[in-house]
């Protein structure tokens, strides 16, 4: 691959930020904890773009819904939104590769920002569904590109030794975002301002963090820049699931991975406040748990499975996990109710805890074809936004004739898949000896 990293910011032959001496107090707890010093703002400035990209998660279904439009037609808005997003998250592997991380995330801030503006000033006030769909639809282009373009800079620049650890940091400030935080702030603005004033306040948000991120990044050179034509980039990006079947087995993995997750942000706000007569603070309180369980875990699993298995840890805490997590967060609330809210928070604290059991596919993906990283990233990327659309896409099919408990039964038939699915995730011997050797040599370097 074209491009290299860097050592005290000047490029190095192996592809990776190498650990040099920090140099102050914070520098040295930076470090310590995973985050390469240099990357730091990147990661504050993503984690408030993701706040900004999560205050409507918890509520734009219902609210949609109570300006008159049918539940029905939201699920297929959000579904067209998740298949924007899931070609947005595909090509930004191969456009980091062509363009650099840092102008991909620019491009997809500059969508994000005018399609919000589009949505907020023109269809909402307009009540035009087409417009809606328009405007909304475009927009789910832009946080893929940003989010995602990061998250190739971090995997292209991470030591590896350490690069479970770093794509631990990313989905904590993406979570801890998209709708942890998010939500919080939602649930306090609501009562006062009212959802349209909110969703404002959202697009502040995305401004101030991606500006952090993309000025707070300078200075991190460029890496992964390659010579090769748009098309050509994106197509190899595509066929390197057939040349490396792990590959895409991987992609399929990802995909499935947060699948239930937005299909819940569809689905759940209405069945908990409408059907189990939850308040809307009752259910915010449980997304709440899901995802504040969930940004912790994955800090701490993608820290473990540096030092355990990528691979297993995504296997048995993710895929079966999250097929036991699922359930339980059915069958919590819709057999205890909302007199005991606290017990339901535990059931949605399990589920969040077994999805961040996913997080070490982010490190285990470039490594099954090491010798294509960009574009075993993208297609990494592409299961990430295919699983926006997938979702919502379930309660779409299923919802109609199965209920809740038959999209739920899905959703977890789908984890169990996902399991069987990681075993065969195998690092080619020729791989795990040298990450074996390079986490040995580090080790050997701090001792």
């Amino acid at each position: 691959m074209a491009g290299g990293t860097f050592v005290g910011g000047a490029r190095s032959a192996t592809g990776t930020l190498q650990d040099v001496e920090p140099k102050t107090v914070f520098e040295r707890f930076v470090s310590w904890a995973g985050i390469p010093p240099v990357m730091i703002w990147g990661f504050v400035g993503t984690l408030i773009f993701m706040i900004g990209d999560g205050v409507e998660s918890g509520y734009l279904s219902p609210y949609l819904v109570s300006l008159g439009f049918h539940e029905h037609d939201v699920a297929g808005l959000f579904t067209i939104y998740g298949l924007t997003a899931a070609i947005s998250a595909w090509a930004s592997g191969a456009l980091s590769e062509m363009w650099g991380s840092r102008t991909v995330m620019l491009i997809g801030l500059s969508i994000w920002i005018a399609f919000q503006i589009g949505f907020l000033g023109f269809a909402l006030p307009s009540k035009s569904w087409t417009l809606i769909t328009l405007f909304y639809g475009l927009r789910g282009f832009g946080y893929p590109l940003f989010a995602f373009g990061f998250l190739v800079w971090v995997v292209s620049t991470a030591p590896v030794q350490k690069l479970g650890s770093a794509v631990g940091w990313f989905w904590f400030c993406f979570t801890a975002g998209l709708p942890t935080m998010g939500t919080t702030i939602a649930g306090i603005l609501l009562p006062i301002i009212g959802g349209y004033a909110t969703l404002w306040v959202a697009l502040s948000f995305v401004v101030f963090g991606g500006c952090l991120a993309l000025l707070g990044m300078k200075r991190v050179p460029r890496v992964q820049v390659g010579n090769q034509g748009a098309m050509k980039t994106l197509f190899m990006s595509l066929a390197i699931g057939w040349q490396r079947p792990k590959v895409g087995i991987g992609c399929i993995v990802r995909a499935i991975n947060t699948s239930a997750e937005f299909g819940f942000l569809v689905f759940m706000p209405l069945y908990f406040t409408h059907t189990l007569h939850f308040s809307m603070g009752q259910w915010l309180a449980v997304l709440q748990a899901i995802f504040i369980s969930n940004i912790f875990f994955n800090l701490f699993l993608g820290i473990i499975s540096d030092r355990l298995s990528w691979r297993y840890t995504t296997m048995i805490m993710g895929g079966i996990g999250s097929t036991l997590s699922t359930m339980a967060l059915y069958f919590a609330p819709t057999l205890l109710g909302p007199d005991h809210l606290f017990i339901v928070m535990i059931a949605g604290a399990f589920y969040g805890m077994t999805l961040a059991g996913y997080v070490p596919l982010s490190a285990l993906m470039p490594y099954l074809a090491p010798e294509n990283k960009a574009a075993a990233m993208s297609l990494l990327n592409l299961g990430a936004g295919a699983s926006v659309w997938i979702g919502p896409a379930i309660v779409y099919i299923f919802e109609p004739s199965f209920g809740v408990l038959g999209v739920m039964i899905v959703y977890s038939i789908i984890y169990f898949i996902s399991a069987i699915l990681t075993f065969f995730l195998k690092l080619d011997p020729e791989v795990e000896a040298h990450l074996h050797a390079t986490r040995a040599s580090a080790k050997g370097q701090l001792h």
